[in-house]
């Protein structure tokens, strides 16, 4: 199966980059997601070697800052069934799971932080979802060319 591209979005304040990096094997879980069309795509569609932007948003400048691949695939979000979590959803059933979520690890974070000023300016990533009027999915597809020319943009050696 094909390897597929995409940007996962967190709020630093929440879980940041540098906070992957601390976790354990520099790896967690991609927990919280409570809309049915990010979910759909972890659930359906994204597959482990799958590589993923890391991107900080609701934070002054909004930026990509590393990159990740998916280390497993989707499973019932837990969180959705704990009363005591903020992402606790009273509607979610743990025999029927409403939520799903995926692991990613660290790649590597970005040696310089690719604002999404810089991110609309590249004639190169016109096309990309992220730059799209309206668009405020946490988790989307991006195409290799758009994640490759994000990596070249960060300044960062990483062989994909």
């Amino acid at each position: 199966m094909a390897t597929k591209y995409w940007l996962v979005k967190s709020e630093p304040s929440c879980f940041s980059i540098d906070d992957l990096a601390k976790a354990k094997n520099k790896t967690t879980h991609w927990d919280g997601v409570r809309n049915y069309q990010a979910r759909n795509f972890m659930r359906d569609e994204m597959k482990i070697g799958d590589l993923v932007i890391y991107y900080h948003s609701n934070t002054e400048p909004p930026s990509a800052v590393g990159l990740c691949e998916v280390v497993k695939e989707a499973y019932p979000d837990f969180t959705a069934f704990d009363e005591n979590d903020k992402h606790y959803d009273p509607k979610s059933d743990p025999n029927n799971p409403r939520w799903f979520m995926v692991d990613i690890k660290l790649i590597k974070k970005f040696a310089n932080p690719v604002p999404l000023a810089e991110i609309k300016e590249n004639p190169k990533l016109q096309e990309m979802k992220l730059v799209q009027r309206g668009n405020r999915l946490s988790v989307m597809p991006i195409t290799k060319k758009e994640l490759n020319e994000i990596v070249k943009m960060s300044g960062t050696k990483i062989k994909i």
